[in-house]
């Protein structure tokens, strides 16, 4: 606890936009560590002090979630499902807050929705950092996975995003640690909201598909 205390004190202390690209890598691979303290901040910062453009936080933050993305594709694509799943099933994978549990439900998730699952998946809290399993283990083609991906985080980390600049805008908030505290409030609660839009526009895709049919 100590040590993440520590990371999480250093990020936010040294915010630039290969920080910003590392841990965002870093989240949206196996390894936990939440996106909150890197873009919200970061775009508090862009408008608090102009080191930064917001714009370019989101376009660096979104090729971090890229690369944490493709690790998972590639390792869940060259190991396979046994050794993924064991990996789950291990110390170090509990350490990592994976379980096979997690991994089924994403897997799950991914076999319902196809290859658009990817998307939407980067948008639901608990199945964000997964998905990019079940698309390796399905041999997803890698093109149609990194545009879903890019446009899933995208829209993500343009949601913090906003967060941040909000954050600015509208409170005397003065750190980035608060700036922390107050996003990892509220993004959990647009998180659902988007996943329940998200949910709308399939039921939506699904019924028109059927209607036209």
């Amino acid at each position: 606890m100590e040590l993440s205390a520590e990371l999480i004190k250093w990020v936010l202390e040294n915010l630039s936009y290969w920080v910003v690209t590392l841990f965002m890598a870093i989240e949206s691979s196996f390894i936990p560590f939440p996106s909150e303290v890197i873009v919200p901040p970061a775009a508090w910062k862009s408008m608090a002090d102009e080191s930064m453009n917001i714009v370019l936080v989101v376009v660096f933050a979104t090729v971090g979630a890229d690369i944490g993305a493709l690790i998972n594709y590639y390792l869940a694509r060259w190991l396979g499902r046994p050794i993924v799943y064991r990996f789950a099933n291990s110390r170090f994978g509990h350490m990592c807050l994976i379980d096979e549990d997690k991994v089924r439900h994403a897997e799950e998730y991914f076999k319902k929705h196809g290859a658009a699952s990817t998307f939407f998946g980067r948008l639901i809290p608990a199945v964000r950092q997964l998905i990019s399993i079940p698309a390796g283990l399905a041999g997803m083609k890698l093109s149609s996975f990194l545009l879903y991906t890019t446009l899933g985080a995208g829209i993500w980390n343009a949601v913090l995003a906003l967060i941040g600049y909000l954050i600015y805008r509208f409170t005397e908030i003065k750190t980035t640690n608060d700036v922390y505290v107050m996003a990892t409030k509220y993004s959990h609660e647009i998180g659902y909201a988007i996943m329940a839009i998200a949910i709308l526009v399939v039921g939506f895709l699904i019924y028109k598909g059927m209607k036209k049919k």
